[in-house]
Formats: C-alpha cells, structure tokens, sequence
C-alpha cells in the first residue's frame, strides 16, 4: 500500500542524510515518525553529522532543563505565596498577643527542641529567631531579665569563638558575660564551615519548674487533640 507520504520520501531522506533529526523532519514535513523510521533505517549519516545531532540533542536537553527549572520556580513561588497568604489568613483568627497562646507556642516548640533533663530550661539551636522567642516568651511570661540566662556555645575548629560570642549576645540580648566558655567540635578540624552557620547557642534559664510546666501543657495539649477533645483543661502556673 502507497504511503500518502511518498512523494516527500525523497526529499526526507535528503534531510536525514544533511544531519536534520527526526524530530524536526516529522515537524517540518508532517510526516509521521513510524513512516520516517521505516525510511530512514538504511540511512547511514557520517562521523561529521553524528556529531553535529549529539551537540544539537545536548542543547536541546539543557534548554528543556533550564526551561523546567524556570518553571519549578515560579511554580514554588506561587505556592509559597499561597501558604503565606493562608498564613496571615490563620493568625488573623488567633489572639497571638495573649499570655496563654504565647505559653501554649512555646510549650509545643520545648517539647520539640528543649532539653529534657531535671537541670533547668535550656534550648538550643542555630536559628537566632528561635532562640529569640524562647529567650522573650520566658522573660514575658515567667518575669525573667536577660542577666539570669547563661549561653553555651557549640562551634566548629574553623570558627571565631569571639566574634561569635558578640553574634550571640547581639541576636539575643544577652551580656556577653553570661556566655560560658565555647565547646569546640575537634572533629570538624580541615573541614569548612558555610559562612550563614553561627554554630549552635544553648540558653538555658536555670529554673527547671519551667521546664516541667512547658512539658505538662505541650504534652496534655497534644493529648486532648489526639483523643479528640475540644479543650484542654487548665493546668496550674509554675512557681517563679
């Protein structure tokens, strides 16, 4: 049976053998890329034209990835733009200045990253902000000044324990006189640190009823929402 395609077959094959792939031949002719294999399997292209179709395929590809990798982006940008505007959606419903919510978020954050042991309040992290909060909402909540926390530092061998020392005091407002002597992590010797990682700030307040009233609210808040309860009932105020 005659192709409806024929009289292009031989102009197709000239294509092929001038180095044209088979993608641009099926969309320029119109041609159908099972008709144009059939053609094209005695085809023999030289070293030259091999070459040329590698090096067109490979920009091809980078061009697809770079294109992808464009819209990835402006995909996540969008989505992270959703999850803000829900965000701000969610807080404006949530008395975030009052005492008991200010207590229940920093319940649920000791819960997850503040020590455990019956020796104080103590947290600690490399973000700043986190340690911010935990700093403020205790000073808040529980009347503590700044002078009663006591910092450990936790650096690599390549870090400044001095200049890091003054990070710490500055992004929490702490004296740097409450900064115990840094721990260095010997096995990080030779080894580069990425210059944003401030090492890790341990704060602790010293005051263990604290602790164990966080724990009490983290750890009876999750409960009554695992057990499906609507409330959680009202726990008593560690002693200052």
């Amino acid at each position: 049976m005659r192709s409806r395609f024929e009289h292009l077959q031989q102009k197709a094959i000239s294509m092929r053998k001038h180095g044209v792939s088979i993608r641009d031949i099926e969309t320029r002719l119109g041609i159908p890329r099972s008709t144009l294999s059939g053609w094209f399997h005695k085809v023999t292209l030289s070293d030259h034209h091999r070459k040329l179709l590698r090096q067109r395929h490979d920009a091809a590809l980078v061009h697809a990835r770079t294109k992808a990798v464009r819209w990835h982006n402006t995909q996540k940008k969008t989505r992270m733009l959703i999850a803000k505007t829900e965000a701000r959606s969610s807080l404006e419903n949530i008395p975030i200045h009052q005492k008991e919510v200010t207590e229940l978020a920093l319940a649920m954050l000791y819960l997850g990253e503040g020590g455990k042991k019956d020796a104080g309040t103590t947290m600690g992290n490399s973000d700043p902000m986190i340690l911010r909060f935990f700093v403020d909402a205790i000073s808040s909540l529980y009347g503590m000044s700044r002078d009663e926390f006591r910092c450990h530092l936790h650096l690599r061998a390549d870090q400044d324990p001095i200049a890091l020392t003054r990070f710490w005091s500055r992004a929490l407002g702490i004296p740097r006189a409450n900064f115990l002597k840094p721990l260095i992590d010997k096995r990080t010797v030779g080894s580069p640190t990425f210059p944003h990682y401030k090492g890790v700030c341990a704060v602790s307040c010293g005051r263990v009823a604290i602790q164990r009233k966080l724990m009490y609210i983290a750890t009876t808040f999750c409960e009554s929402i695992a057990n499906g309860e609507r409330a959680v009932s009202s726990v008593g105020r560690a002693s200052h």
